[in-house]
């Protein structure tokens, strides 16, 4: 094998989820952070004030979607974007 590689148009795309503006309503976004990721409260609230912040990484399309939507409906500013492709597959 010449050890090249392969993405497989099957394969999903892994998404991050990037907090872009907490909005006004920093601790019901931190609460929704807090369910997301399995942080405390205090580190939800940390993460979530340090923007632009990654919630989550490296999820399929459809979590990163969801977890877009709850973020927005707690007030917060947030996108879902594909992951760059490896070096190694350049």
């Amino acid at each position: 094998m010449t050890g090249e590689y392969f993405l497989l148009v099957c394969d999903d795309i892994p998404h991050d989820v990037v907090l872009t503006d907490p909005g006004v309503q920093v601790l019901d976004v931190a609460q929704v952070v807090r369910r997301l990721t399995g942080l405390s409260l205090w580190r939800s609230k940390v993460l979530a004030t340090r923007v632009p912040a990654t919630i989550l990484d490296g999820i399929p399309e459809e979590a990163a979607e969801a977890a877009v939507t709850a973020l927005r409906a707690a007030g917060a500013q947030a996108e879902a974007r594909e992951q760059p492709e490896p070096d190694f597959l350049r």
